[in-house]
């Protein structure tokens, strides 16, 4: 890939994912459930990874799902999360790869707004400084200061994962 760098690698990028997990279950251990819920299409891929590292080492049920709408038109959007499930009184993680001005990860959690959650917590991969929102990332795996004009690049659909600057 020509004119970009590589800032975390395969090995890396699995390190994070496995401390993030490690994090959501300290934070949801004395729980029943905790909801993956990943924003299409790299928030979802990243919430799959999550969902296998704590199948491994949490002894609480966790549910995966994915949140789908318009990024470009959220507010004409149609949210669908797929499978559906009963929202009411549960954790909710809301997942995705990359925080840039905040405006994903804010409309994501709008979808919430319309049920009697417990709790949520967001998670990314790469938390990039520009935020427009007052929304943070409750886990990230790189705090990565970049200029507006960057691009951020998460590579995690198949192996070898990778994060790239261009």
């Amino acid at each position: 890939m020509g004119g970009s760098t590589e800032v975390l690698n395969h090995k890396q990028v699995e390190d994070r994912i496995q401390r993030i997990a490690w994090q959501i279950y300290e934070e949801f251990h004395n729980e029943k459930e905790v909801v993956l819920a990943g924003i299409a299409d790299r928030g979802f891929y990243l919430a799959q990874k999550l969902y296998e590292h704590l199948q491994e080492i949490a002894d609480i049920e966790i549910r995966i799902s994915k949140l789908s709408f318009d990024k470009d038109h959220p507010l004409d959007t149609e949210y669908q999360m797929e499978p559906a499930m009963d929202l009411n009184d549960r954790n909710i993680v809301l997942v995705d790869d990359v925080l840039k001005s905040g405006g994903t990860l804010i409309y994501g959690v709008r979808y919430f707004l319309d049920y009697p959650i417990k709790a949520m917590k967001t998670v990314v991969l790469v938390d990039r400084n520009h935020k427009r929102y007052p929304v943070k990332a409750d886990f990230k795996g790189l705090s990565l200061s970049t200029s507006m004009q960057e691009h951020v690049n998460v590579q995690i659909e198949e192996a070898p994962y990778s994060v790239r600057v261009s």
